[in-house]
Protein backbone atom coordinates (compact mmCIF):
# COMPACT_ATOMS: atom_id res chain seq x y z
CA UNK A 1 0.00 0.00 0.00
CA UNK A 2 3.09 2.18 0.51
CA UNK A 3 4.19 1.95 -2.36
CA UNK A 4 1.19 2.23 -4.33
CA UNK A 5 0.71 5.74 -2.57
CA UNK A 6 3.97 6.57 -3.28
CA UNK A 7 3.78 5.60 -7.01
CA UNK A 8 0.58 7.57 -7.13
CA UNK A 9 1.92 10.74 -5.84
CA UNK A 10 4.93 11.08 -8.40
CA UNK A 11 2.67 10.51 -10.86
CA UNK A 12 0.20 13.36 -9.35
CA UNK A 13 3.24 15.48 -9.37
CA UNK A 14 4.72 14.68 -12.75
CA UNK A 15 1.22 15.36 -14.30
CA UNK A 16 0.66 18.98 -12.36
CA UNK A 17 4.07 19.56 -13.47
CA UNK A 18 3.51 18.75 -17.22
CA UNK A 19 0.08 20.54 -17.14
CA UNK A 20 1.63 23.44 -15.25
CA UNK A 21 4.36 24.04 -18.24
CA UNK A 22 1.93 23.78 -21.00
CA UNK A 23 -0.35 26.75 -19.64
CA UNK A 24 2.18 28.64 -18.83
CA UNK A 25 3.74 28.18 -22.00
CA UNK A 26 0.55 28.90 -24.43
CA UNK A 27 -0.01 32.01 -21.68
CA UNK A 28 3.62 33.32 -22.65
CA UNK A 29 3.04 33.02 -26.46
CA UNK A 30 -0.48 34.37 -26.60
CA UNK A 31 -0.18 37.87 -28.87
CA UNK A 32 0.78 40.69 -26.64
CA UNK A 33 3.61 41.06 -24.48
CA UNK A 34 3.63 39.41 -20.94
CA UNK A 35 3.71 42.48 -18.98
CA UNK A 36 0.67 43.56 -21.61
CA UNK A 37 -1.38 41.20 -20.56
CA UNK A 38 -0.12 41.71 -16.82
CA UNK A 39 -1.28 45.16 -16.52
CA UNK A 40 -4.06 45.22 -18.31
CA UNK A 41 -4.94 47.41 -21.71
CA UNK A 42 -4.57 50.74 -19.46
CA UNK A 43 -1.21 50.82 -18.59
CA UNK A 44 0.93 53.29 -19.51
CA UNK A 45 4.36 51.76 -21.72
CA UNK A 46 6.35 53.23 -18.99
CA UNK A 47 4.64 50.84 -16.47
CA UNK A 48 4.88 47.99 -19.41
CA UNK A 49 8.57 49.00 -19.71
CA UNK A 50 9.31 48.55 -16.12
CA UNK A 51 7.58 45.42 -15.29
CA UNK A 52 9.29 43.48 -17.98
CA UNK A 53 12.25 44.71 -16.50
CA UNK A 54 11.06 43.37 -13.04
CA UNK A 55 9.72 39.72 -14.45
CA UNK A 56 12.68 39.66 -16.87
CA UNK A 57 10.24 38.62 -19.46
CA UNK A 58 13.37 38.17 -22.36
CA UNK A 59 14.37 35.06 -20.40
CA UNK A 60 14.15 31.60 -22.31
CA UNK A 61 10.85 29.76 -21.38
CA UNK A 62 12.28 27.36 -18.81
CA UNK A 63 14.00 30.10 -16.90
CA UNK A 64 10.86 32.00 -16.90
CA UNK A 65 8.97 28.86 -16.27
CA UNK A 66 11.30 28.03 -13.21
CA UNK A 67 11.12 31.49 -11.83
CA UNK A 68 7.16 31.20 -11.67
CA UNK A 69 7.00 28.39 -9.52
CA UNK A 70 9.52 28.88 -7.36
CA UNK A 71 7.09 31.59 -6.49
CA UNK A 72 4.28 29.43 -6.04
CA UNK A 73 6.58 26.91 -4.04
CA UNK A 74 7.80 29.94 -1.70
CA UNK A 75 11.17 29.58 -2.41
CA UNK A 76 11.73 33.09 -4.05
CA UNK A 77 9.78 36.26 -3.65
CA UNK A 78 7.03 37.32 -5.99
CA UNK A 79 8.89 39.96 -8.11
CA UNK A 80 5.25 41.96 -8.35
CA UNK A 81 4.71 42.72 -5.08
CA UNK A 82 6.41 46.09 -5.76
CA UNK A 83 4.09 49.21 -5.87
CA UNK A 84 6.91 50.41 -7.97
CA UNK A 85 5.33 48.16 -11.17
CA UNK A 86 2.09 50.32 -10.96
CA UNK A 87 0.24 47.05 -9.76
CA UNK A 88 0.48 48.57 -6.13
CA UNK A 89 0.75 44.87 -5.36
CA UNK A 90 0.05 44.43 -1.15
CA UNK A 91 -0.50 41.66 0.32
CA UNK A 92 -0.16 40.83 4.52
CA UNK A 93 1.29 37.49 3.84
CA UNK A 94 4.39 38.72 2.25
CA UNK A 95 6.32 38.45 -1.12
CA UNK A 96 7.58 35.09 -0.13
CA UNK A 97 4.85 32.23 0.90
CA UNK A 98 3.56 28.27 -0.23
CA UNK A 99 1.45 28.77 -2.80
CA UNK A 100 1.53 32.37 -3.83
CA UNK A 101 -0.27 32.14 -7.11
CA UNK A 102 0.47 35.87 -7.56
CA UNK A 103 -2.04 38.85 -8.90
CA UNK A 104 -4.97 38.95 -10.03
CA UNK A 105 -5.32 42.13 -12.91
CA UNK A 106 -8.93 41.56 -13.31
CA UNK A 107 -10.10 41.71 -9.56
CA UNK A 108 -7.52 43.79 -8.24
CA UNK A 109 -6.76 41.13 -5.17
CA UNK A 110 -3.78 38.44 -4.67
CA UNK A 111 -5.59 35.71 -6.63
CA UNK A 112 -5.54 33.60 -3.16
CA UNK A 113 -8.33 36.11 -1.94
CA UNK A 114 -9.92 34.89 -4.87
CA UNK A 115 -9.82 31.76 -6.17
CA UNK A 116 -10.60 30.16 -2.82
CA UNK A 117 -14.06 31.78 -2.05
CA UNK A 118 -14.92 31.01 -6.24
CA UNK A 119 -13.83 27.56 -5.55
CA UNK A 120 -15.65 27.07 -2.32
CA UNK A 121 -18.70 28.22 -3.81
CA UNK A 122 -18.92 25.85 -6.71
CA UNK A 123 -17.96 22.93 -4.50
CA UNK A 124 -21.15 23.47 -2.41
CA UNK A 125 -23.09 23.34 -5.67
CA UNK A 126 -21.30 20.62 -6.71
CA UNK A 127 -21.50 18.63 -3.41
CA UNK A 128 -25.75 19.44 -3.48
CA UNK A 129 -25.98 18.33 -6.89
CA UNK A 130 -23.49 14.99 -6.65
CA UNK A 131 -25.84 14.40 -3.39
CA UNK A 132 -28.42 13.86 -5.90
CA UNK A 133 -26.95 12.69 -8.63
CA UNK A 134 -25.77 9.67 -6.97
CA UNK A 135 -28.66 8.03 -5.50
CA UNK A 136 -30.97 8.95 -8.49
CA UNK A 137 -28.69 7.42 -11.05
CA UNK A 138 -28.00 4.07 -9.04
CA UNK A 139 -32.26 4.03 -8.67
CA UNK A 140 -32.92 4.50 -12.16
CA UNK A 141 -30.11 2.01 -13.14
CA UNK A 142 -31.03 -0.69 -11.12
CA UNK A 143 -34.60 -0.52 -11.61
CA UNK A 144 -33.72 -0.64 -15.68
CA UNK A 145 -31.18 -2.93 -15.41
CA UNK A 146 -33.24 -5.71 -13.61
CA UNK A 147 -35.77 -6.30 -16.51
CA UNK A 148 -33.73 -5.27 -19.23
CA UNK A 149 -35.93 -4.85 -22.27
CA UNK A 150 -39.64 -4.33 -20.37
CA UNK A 151 -41.31 -1.51 -19.72
CA UNK A 152 -39.81 -0.43 -17.14
CA UNK A 153 -36.43 -0.04 -18.82
CA UNK A 154 -37.86 1.44 -21.63
CA UNK A 155 -39.54 4.45 -19.68
CA UNK A 156 -36.78 5.39 -17.82
CA UNK A 157 -34.09 4.36 -21.10
CA UNK A 158 -35.99 7.35 -22.48
CA UNK A 159 -36.04 9.80 -19.80
CA UNK A 160 -32.50 9.76 -19.11
CA UNK A 161 -31.46 10.18 -22.85
CA UNK A 162 -33.94 12.77 -22.99
CA UNK A 163 -32.91 14.44 -20.22
CA UNK A 164 -29.05 13.91 -20.93
CA UNK A 165 -29.62 15.55 -24.74
CA UNK A 166 -30.97 18.68 -23.31
CA UNK A 167 -28.17 21.20 -22.74
CA UNK A 168 -27.47 23.32 -19.50
CA UNK A 169 -28.51 26.80 -20.65
CA UNK A 170 -31.85 25.28 -22.35
CA UNK A 171 -33.24 23.44 -19.08
CA UNK A 172 -31.84 26.88 -16.97
CA UNK A 173 -34.09 28.58 -19.67
CA UNK A 174 -37.02 26.03 -19.49
CA UNK A 175 -36.76 26.09 -15.52
CA UNK A 176 -36.43 30.18 -15.15
CA UNK A 177 -39.67 29.98 -17.16
CA UNK A 178 -41.53 27.98 -15.62
CA UNK A 179 -40.63 28.77 -11.89
CA UNK A 180 -39.34 32.41 -12.72
CA UNK A 181 -41.70 33.97 -14.97
CA UNK A 182 -44.97 32.00 -15.10
CA UNK A 183 -44.79 30.84 -11.28
CA UNK A 184 -42.42 32.88 -9.18
CA UNK A 185 -41.81 30.46 -6.47
CA UNK A 186 -38.04 30.96 -6.94
CA UNK A 187 -35.07 33.61 -7.55
CA UNK A 188 -33.82 33.82 -11.35
CA UNK A 189 -30.03 34.47 -10.26
CA UNK A 190 -28.14 32.98 -7.68
CA UNK A 191 -25.76 35.76 -6.35
CA UNK A 192 -25.56 34.13 -3.06
CA UNK A 193 -27.08 37.19 -0.57
CA UNK A 194 -30.48 38.16 0.04
CA UNK A 195 -30.13 41.53 -1.32
CA UNK A 196 -32.82 40.42 -3.52
CA UNK A 197 -35.23 39.25 -0.86
CA UNK A 198 -34.92 35.67 -1.45
CA UNK A 199 -32.46 33.27 0.99
CA UNK A 200 -29.55 31.70 -0.27
CA UNK A 201 -31.11 28.07 -0.07
CA UNK A 202 -33.87 29.17 -2.28
CA UNK A 203 -31.03 30.37 -5.25
CA UNK A 204 -29.62 26.93 -4.94
CA UNK A 205 -32.85 25.25 -5.94
CA UNK A 206 -32.99 25.68 -9.72
CA UNK A 207 -28.73 25.65 -10.32
CA UNK A 208 -28.84 22.61 -8.86
CA UNK A 209 -31.76 21.38 -10.61
CA UNK A 210 -29.95 21.83 -13.80
CA UNK A 211 -26.63 20.12 -12.94
CA UNK A 212 -28.77 16.88 -11.62
CA UNK A 213 -31.32 16.55 -15.39
CA UNK A 214 -28.29 17.36 -17.42
CA UNK A 215 -25.74 14.54 -15.69
CA UNK A 216 -27.75 11.63 -14.02
CA UNK A 217 -29.27 10.02 -17.09
CA UNK A 218 -25.36 9.50 -18.12
CA UNK A 219 -24.51 8.04 -15.35
CA UNK A 220 -27.68 6.08 -14.98
CA UNK A 221 -27.01 4.50 -18.39
CA UNK A 222 -23.74 3.46 -17.04
CA UNK A 223 -24.78 1.80 -14.22
CA UNK A 224 -27.58 0.12 -16.39
CA UNK A 225 -25.53 -1.37 -18.50
CA UNK A 226 -23.07 -2.74 -15.83
CA UNK A 227 -26.24 -3.80 -13.99
CA UNK A 228 -27.36 -6.04 -16.80
CA UNK A 229 -24.18 -7.89 -16.95
CA UNK A 230 -24.28 -8.87 -13.70
CA UNK A 231 -27.87 -10.32 -13.92
CA UNK A 232 -26.34 -12.80 -16.60
CA UNK A 233 -23.92 -14.12 -13.84
CA UNK A 234 -24.15 -17.65 -12.63
CA UNK A 235 -24.25 -17.00 -8.99
CA UNK A 236 -27.02 -14.76 -9.36
CA UNK A 237 -28.92 -17.03 -11.62
CA UNK A 238 -28.59 -19.18 -8.67
CA UNK A 239 -29.76 -16.66 -5.79
CA UNK A 240 -32.50 -16.36 -8.05
CA UNK A 241 -33.25 -20.14 -8.39
CA UNK A 242 -32.92 -20.29 -4.48
CA UNK A 243 -35.73 -18.27 -4.11
CA UNK A 244 -33.43 -15.15 -2.66
CA UNK A 245 -36.05 -12.24 -2.56
CA UNK A 246 -34.86 -9.34 -5.70
CA UNK A 247 -34.71 -6.75 -2.72
CA UNK A 248 -31.93 -8.82 -1.13
CA UNK A 249 -30.51 -10.12 -4.02
CA UNK A 250 -29.71 -6.75 -5.51
CA UNK A 251 -28.64 -5.55 -2.15
CA UNK A 252 -26.60 -8.79 -1.44
CA UNK A 253 -24.77 -9.40 -4.34
CA UNK A 254 -25.76 -7.44 -7.26
CA UNK A 255 -25.38 -3.93 -6.53
CA UNK A 256 -21.69 -4.09 -5.26
CA UNK A 257 -20.07 -6.05 -8.48
CA UNK A 258 -22.92 -3.43 -10.57
CA UNK A 259 -20.76 -0.36 -9.09
CA UNK A 260 -17.22 -1.35 -9.80
CA UNK A 261 -17.26 0.03 -13.57
CA UNK A 262 -19.47 2.96 -13.35
CA UNK A 263 -17.56 4.10 -10.16
CA UNK A 264 -14.98 5.70 -12.20
CA UNK A 265 -17.83 7.16 -14.16
CA UNK A 266 -19.36 8.96 -11.06
CA UNK A 267 -16.01 10.10 -9.82
CA UNK A 268 -15.47 11.78 -12.95
CA UNK A 269 -18.83 14.02 -12.16
CA UNK A 270 -16.86 15.41 -9.93
CA UNK A 271 -14.27 16.70 -12.42
CA UNK A 272 -17.00 18.45 -14.15
CA UNK A 273 -18.60 19.74 -11.55
CA UNK A 274 -15.89 21.57 -10.29
CA UNK A 275 -14.72 22.93 -13.62
CA UNK A 276 -17.23 22.19 -16.31
CA UNK A 277 -20.33 23.76 -14.71
CA UNK A 278 -19.76 27.44 -16.48
CA UNK A 279 -22.64 27.44 -18.79
CA UNK A 280 -24.76 27.14 -15.20
CA UNK A 281 -22.89 29.67 -12.86
CA UNK A 282 -23.31 31.94 -16.17
CA UNK A 283 -27.27 31.39 -16.70
CA UNK A 284 -27.70 32.17 -12.88
CA UNK A 285 -25.08 34.89 -12.35
CA UNK A 286 -23.30 32.24 -9.55
CA UNK A 287 -20.66 33.51 -8.53
CA UNK A 288 -18.58 30.15 -9.03
CA UNK A 289 -15.34 28.75 -9.96
CA UNK A 290 -16.17 27.65 -13.68
CA UNK A 291 -17.47 31.48 -13.78
CA UNK A 292 -14.37 33.01 -12.77
CA UNK A 293 -12.10 30.83 -15.15
CA UNK A 294 -13.88 31.89 -17.78
CA UNK A 295 -14.28 35.63 -17.08
CA UNK A 296 -10.05 35.59 -16.44
CA UNK A 297 -9.94 33.84 -20.30
CA UNK A 298 -11.59 37.08 -21.44
CA UNK A 299 -9.79 39.67 -19.62
CA UNK A 300 -6.62 38.25 -20.27
CA UNK A 301 -5.70 37.45 -15.90
CA UNK A 302 -2.30 34.79 -16.66
CA UNK A 303 -2.12 34.57 -12.78
CA UNK A 304 -6.04 33.48 -12.25
CA UNK A 305 -6.05 31.34 -15.06
CA UNK A 306 -2.68 29.68 -14.15
CA UNK A 307 -3.87 29.30 -10.62
CA UNK A 308 -7.16 27.03 -11.68
CA UNK A 309 -5.66 25.25 -14.25
CA UNK A 310 -3.51 24.16 -11.30
CA UNK A 311 -5.90 23.59 -8.68
CA UNK A 312 -8.28 21.55 -11.49
CA UNK A 313 -5.12 19.28 -12.81
CA UNK A 314 -5.05 18.70 -8.88
CA UNK A 315 -8.93 17.80 -8.18
CA UNK A 316 -8.32 15.68 -11.18
CA UNK A 317 -5.45 13.50 -10.17
CA UNK A 318 -6.98 13.16 -6.77
CA UNK A 319 -10.10 11.65 -7.86
CA UNK A 320 -8.33 9.44 -9.96
CA UNK A 321 -6.26 8.09 -6.81
CA UNK A 322 -10.01 7.82 -5.20
CA UNK A 323 -11.19 5.97 -8.28
CA UNK A 324 -8.30 3.17 -7.71
CA UNK A 325 -8.36 3.07 -4.16
CA UNK A 326 -12.10 2.53 -4.67
CA UNK A 327 -11.77 -0.61 -7.20
CA UNK A 328 -9.60 -2.23 -4.23
CA UNK A 329 -12.46 -2.17 -2.30
CA UNK A 330 -15.24 -3.06 -4.33
CA UNK A 331 -13.26 -5.59 -5.92
CA UNK A 332 -10.88 -7.57 -3.33
CA UNK A 333 -9.41 -9.31 -6.47
CA UNK A 334 -7.77 -6.06 -8.18
CA UNK A 335 -4.34 -5.86 -5.97
CA UNK A 336 -1.69 -3.39 -6.71
CA UNK A 337 1.12 -4.86 -7.93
Amino acid sequence: MANFFLKRLVMMLVTMLCASFLVFAVCEFTPGSVARKSLGPFATQQQVDLLSEKLKANDPLPVRYGRWLGVLVGAIPDPLQDPATGLNFTDPRGAQYFGNFGYSTLNKLPVNDVIWDRLGNTAILAGLAFLLIVPLSIVFGILSGLKEGGVLDRTLSVICITFTSIPEFASGVFLVTLFVILWPILPGTSPLNSDGGWAVAYQFVLPVAVLVIYDFGYVARMIRVSMIGVMERPYIRTAILKGMSTRRMVLSHALRNAMIAPFTVLLLQINFLISGVVVTELVFAYPGFGRLILEASLFGDIATLEAATLITVAIAVVTQLLGDLGYMLLDPRIRVR
